[in-house]
């Protein structure tokens, strides 16, 4: 029969940590909760903090411990950030998951035990163990070969030994030891922060800490009533995911967004460090030194040496900060318990609440302790308050026909309201849900929570304006201010037979300004305009934006009738219109000189065409008899023709010298233009 390792003799010495229950606990919105412990530490005995491996890193950042009789802690020690198997690798002997106590013998050979068997004791050297397999005759025995003290070799079964102790103290120690590690190891995902004490009377302990959790939330109950504003409730979600009951602790939730990160501080961080050879002794050269060509510049003899870097002064400064940081509270953490509780006894739900700002932050502390077991959650009230809020309508394009029920709130509580999911009820009935960003106090925000069928809404666009209302030219670019002016026309129709408010949110787009319409507020991204619907009726509402913007063309590139359009253009200057017809001149100058340059283009290649068809009659009359007049008349043709054909290359010439001459001037209009 197997063994297990129990060896609960060994274990039955280890010190039980003293507790330090939780008292406090203080959620935030970055996904870190803020704990603090407190509980009474005796003479010379340690307390034990255990955390997930994955929170060591935020516990190390934040840890703090103060001890409330003005004593000090004598030390703070942690597990390392090393694997199990390879804190066990360092011990003399290996236990398994399930070891005999024969095989743990078989390591422990030259070990001094001793066994009581019965009202007997065996001592004696380790020679070895062995497991003897079951027979038929006899089961399974697990047994130590022993060297007695009198020189024999005796062997004993170990099931029925009552107790064994080996004779080292050592080795007893490491084996408690062992031991320990594989305690402190039953959740690998375990590890544990000690805090010792060494003075001679017992301490207060207050230990605090920050570790990622996950963040509360909250939900509302926005309630409508024939009488005055409407009350909102709030609820705040929280989970206990710590694994560690929370009994009668000081709860508080904090709205907003505080900056968290995680440093790496809890794994072993090395850095490269160079290989340096050692200096090697060798004979030294003479040297030779060459003669002083100035005066000065050397240091002098007796001129001492520069100031050596502050190392030990930061080292100085850096240990102060850190016994600081032992035995100072923390400050930003510590919160006033004594403050007033709001109630309100419109709701059952009995709530004790106090709300305070804490700057970028709003916290409410509940005035009653709460219990939350581990792996459980709770849903807390925290807010019963009457709240500023007004019916109306809401609608953006993206909507469809049909705005949305909404509600414009005010927020009257004097606190920050987290954001969160809205139920909204008149009365007993329910008219649907919302969602609401964080809300501060004083500041107004929209939530829209149903469809709202009794009114339709049409849109309209119309881009058809465009006003050209500057131009401007340099260096031969042409710069025109262009206004763009749109429409958008919205065509409600309300059928029921009250009226109502409609908020009408438009998005801003980038580069458009509104020309006549105002809003009643402007978002970072829309704007809001407030129109007043009358029972069972219609109405437009027309948005009207303009856009304005240059276009640039350089003149060069115009054709005639663009240029004309623009000295047309009311929006030119006087100056600008009578340069611009300048060019325009010019430019018809060149474009008949370029008509007259094509035609006797033309014209060439027409004579050149008579030319050929001559020169081939001419050549087929010379191979017939009888036909030398008509020959001889062909000829003076063909010189005629010669001699047009030297005048209209000329004119040709002529023609492109002068548009060459008329392009140049152009470009030089072009380049002198500007108005």
């Amino acid at each position: 029969m197997k063994a297990l390792l129990a060896l609960t003799a060994l274990t039955a010495a280890a010190a039980i940590a003293a507790d330090i229950p939780i008292r406090e606990v203080i959620l935030y919105k970055s996904g870190v909760g803020y704990f603090a412990r407190e509980g009474t530490l005796a003479a010379g005995e340690s307390a034990r903090l255990d955390f997930k491996a994955s929170n060591m890193d935020d516990v190390l950042k934040s840890l703090t411990v103060t001890d409330k009789n003005g004593g000090k802690i004598t030390g703070l020690h942690y597990d390392a950030s090393q694997p199990l198997d390879q804190k066990l690798a360092d011990f003399p002997f290996q236990l398994g998951d399930r070891v005999s106590l024969a095989a743990l013998f078989d390591q422990m050979r030259g070990a001094r035990v001793e066994i009581r068997l019965g009202n007997d004791t065996v001592a004696g050297v380790v020679v070895s163990g062995r497991v003897v397999p079951a027979s038929e005759k006899s089961p399974e025995m697990e047994q130590a070969v022993l060297l007695l003290d009198s020189g024999d070799l005796r062997t004993v079964d170990l099931a029925s030994a009552s107790a064994i102790r080996f004779a080292d103290a050592k080795l007893q120690a490491q084996l408690k030891e062992y031991l320990t590690v594989l305690n402190q190891s039953r959740s690998r995902d375990l590890r544990s922060i000690y805090i010792d004490s060494a003075d001679s009377k017992a301490r207060q302990i207050d230990a605090s800490y920050m570790i990622p959790m996950p963040v509360w939330k909250s939900s509302y109950r926005l309630i409508f009533t024939d009488k005055g504003d409407p009350t909102l409730e709030g609820w705040a979600i929280i989970d206990n995911t710590t694994g560690e009951d929370w009994s009668n602790v000081r709860l508080a939730v904090v709205s907003g967004r505080p900056v968290s990160f995680i440093s790496k501080l809890y794994e072993p961080k090395f850095v490269p460090r160079l290989t340096v050879d050692l200096p090697e002794d060798r004979a030294a050269n003479p040297v030779l030194y060459g003669g002083a060509v100035g005066g000065g510049g050397a240091r002098a003899a007796n001129m001492p040496p520069p100031a050596p870097p502050a190392a030990k002064a930061m080292d100085a400064a850096r240990g102060r900060t850190l016994g600081s940081l032992q035995m100072q509270p923390s400050a930003g953490l510590v919160m006033n318990e004594a403050m007033e509780a709001q109630r309100d006894a419109i709701s059952s739900v009995a709530m004790s609440v106090a709300g305070e700002d804490l700057g970028e932050l709003f916290e409410y502390r509940f005035g009653t302790p709460v219990t939350i077991k581990k792996d459980e959650s709770a849903m807390l009230p925290f807010l019963q308050q009457a709240m500023g809020a007004r019916k109306l309508l809401i609608y953006s394009e993206s909507y469809g026909e049909h705005p949305m029920s909404a509600a414009e709130l005010t927020n009257s509580t004097g606190k920050t309201l987290d954001g969160g999911p809205i139920t909204v009820f008149e009365g007993a009935s329910y008219s649907g849900e919302a969602l609401m960003s964080t809300l501060k106090a004083a500041d107004k925000r929209l939530i829209s929570y149903a469809v709202d069928l009794g009114t339709r809404i049409t849109t309209k666009f119309d881009s058809s304006n465009n006003l050209v209302r500057e131009i401007h030219a340099n260096r031969g670019v042409l710069t025109a201010r262009i206004a763009e002016d749109e429409t958008k026309t919205y065509t409600i129709r309300n059928v029921d037979p009250r009226p109502k408010t409609l908020i009408i949110e438009q998005v801003k787009r980038p580069d458009y300004n509104l020309l006549d319409q105002k809003p009643s507020e402007t978002t970072s991204n829309a704007y809001r305009f407030e129109v007043k619907l009358a029972a069972d009726g219609s109405q437009t509402f027309p948005v009207h934006e303009e856009r304005v913007y240059d276009t640039t063309t350089t003149v060069s590139s115009m054709t005639p009738d663009t240029l004309l359009s623009y000295v047309q253009n009311k929006a030119l200057s006087e100056a600008g219109r009578r340069a611009l017809q300048q060019i325009l001149d010019q430019k018809a100058k060149i474009a008949d000189l370029d008509n007259q340059i094509r035609q006797a283009d033309s014209d060439i290649n027409a004579t050149t065409s008579d030319e050929t068809r001559l020169r081939q009659n001419i050549q087929s009359l010379n191979q017939v008899s009888g036909q030398q007049d008509q020959v001889q008349n062909y000829a003076r043709q063909l010189a005629a023709k010669e001699a047009q054909l030297a005048a209209l290359r000329d004119h040709q010439s002529d023609l492109k010298k002068q548009q060459a001459a008329q392009q140049a001037a152009l470009n030089t209009m072009i380049q002198n233009l500007s108005f």
